[in-house]
């Protein structure tokens, strides 16, 4: 027989690194759950223990999930909450849980979600580039080639840009940012909230040199932030007027200096960049 009140899926964040980052609510909810949704339940029993909280563990992630929803469901049907939370952070950001959330969410469940830590958040709190508007890639693909196109796609976008990456990759990613945005301001997060925490900041080659001279610098999961394309890099009619602009100063005998403050003026953008693309455009002819 189906309870009258269905329990209550609570999607807790945990600490990315330093357990101090647990909110005492979230504490609260896990020790009194009737179970908790783990994507690791080794890892998370490390927590648990911490914790001193001893709530029944059952394992949910990417390869298996689907088939969780409905044993879940049966479990709230039948008055029990659950916490679900992921290895380190909020459940969901780049970790499982989307399926289940969505699965339960169309069948009209109690969902409450419990804000805490949260590796992007915290990164770009702490980055000092941009964050009126940002764009979140995930992960990028592993392969050369995919990388490639995935950040050709993000090359035109003007906000901030944020990715994740492993330490076994960040520096073949900052290679294909050398090739593809040699000129951005980018700003490394490196082991948020833990012993090591780090953000640098420079040009793709700087930080690639970086890297290469001191190892440690690529250990950790990271975040990687990028300043986004000024209006001047669109490719869109916008960049075609700036192009006709740009050629007709130079057709006319305008400098490059002043050709280069009359397009700021009219279009925006930094005066250094409307130069390069000035002198750019006077070399092709």
């Amino acid at each position: 027989m189906t309870h009258q009140h269905p329990g209550t899926l609570y999607v807790v964040a945990t600490p990315i690194g330093n357990l101090e980052d647990l909110t005492p609510r979230a504490a609260r909810v896990l020790a009194e759950v009737s179970r908790i949704a783990a994507e690791d339940t080794r890892h998370s029993a490390r927590l648990l223990a911490h914790l001193g909280i001893n709530t029944p563990m059952l394992s949910l992630h990417e390869h298996n999930e689907a088939r969780r929803v409905d044993t879940l469901d049966s479990y709230l049907l039948s008055g029990e909450s659950i916490a679900l939370i992921s290895d380190a952070g909020t459940p969901l950001i780049c970790d499982p849980g989307f399926v289940l959330v969505r699965e339960l969410r169309l069948r009209g469940r109690h969902i409450v979600p419990l804000p805490g830590p949260c590796a992007l958040v915290s990164a770009l709190s702490g980055a000092g580039l941009p964050t009126d508007r940002f764009t979140f890639g995930g992960f990028l693909p592993s392969k050369p080639s995919a990388r490639r196109q995935a950040l050709e796609k993000w090359q035109t976008r003007e906000e901030t840009l944020v990715f994740y990456e492993s330490p076994h990759r960040i520096v073949h990613t900052l290679e294909a940012l050398c090739e593809q945005m040699p000129d951005r301001a980018v700003v490394l997060a490196r082991e948020l909230t833990k012993t090591y925490e780090t953000f640098l900041q420079g040009s793709p080659e700087e930080l690639r040199e970086q890297l290469l001279q001191d190892p440690n610098q690529s250990r950790g999961e990271f975040v990687v932030m990028i300043a986004g394309a000024s209006p001047v890099a669109r490719g869109d009619e916008q960049s075609i007027v700036a192009d006709e602009l740009l050629k007709t100063l130079l057709s006319e005998g305008v400098g490059v200096k002043q050709g280069a403050a009359v397009a700021a003026k009219m279009l925006g953008g930094r005066k250094q960049e409307w130069y390069a693309r000035l002198q750019a455009l006077k070399s092709d002819h």
